[in-house]
């Protein structure tokens, strides 16, 4: 019984990590998008893909330690911010944010 829960506990422990990469993963491709939109000057596609940048990172955050929960913290942070300036139409600021946020994503995932 033993062995068959360490078993468990393993593949439970395998499972989180994965999905976390997978946020990840998610996090850092709706981040760039965020910021070739920005780019582009298509505010609300910013805003979309910040939203769902968001979503992913918050995700990661929930397991991170350490420097990487600084990093992803910080993403989350700038990623509001890219959302909050998109949304009042600031496109250089919410670029600026979602290019900050990448960074910090990448760094977290180190």
């Amino acid at each position: 019984m033993k062995e068959l829960t360490s078993i468990c506990t393993c593949l439970l422990l395998i499972s989180a990590s994965a999905l976390a990469d997978d946020h990840t993963v998610a996090a850092l491709e709706q981040a760039n998008a965020a910021v070739v939109y920005g780019k582009a000057g298509h505010t609300s596609n910013l805003v979309d893909h910040a939203k769902a940048a968001l979503e992913h990172t918050l995700a990661v955050s929930i397991t991170a330690k350490g420097a990487s929960k600084n990093h992803l913290d910080a993403a989350i942070t700038d990623l509001q911010e890219a959302i909050d300036h998109g949304e009042m139409g600031h496109i250089g600021a919410a670029t600026k944010h979602a290019q900050a946020a990448v960074r910090h994503i990448q760094a977290g995932n180190k």
